[in-house]
């Protein structure tokens, strides 16, 4: 399962750091996941510091 992140991201780039996989870069306004570089670990959604990141249903 993927993460998607939602528009609660503050842009602060804590998340693209974290990602083992650099699957997350700087888009339109907030930060954007690759869905086919993820990898799923979460990392990214336990770095995140307004919990912008979560599982995409």
């Amino acid at each position: 399962m993927a993460f998607k992140i939602s528009d609660a991201c503050i842009s602060c780039g804590t998340c693209e750091a974290a990602c083992p996989v650099a699957a997350i870069c700087e888009g339109n306004g907030k930060f954007e996941i690759k869905s086919d570089l993820c990898i799923d670990c979460g990392t990214c959604a336990g770095a995140c510091p307004v919990s912008a990141i979560e599982p995409e249903e």
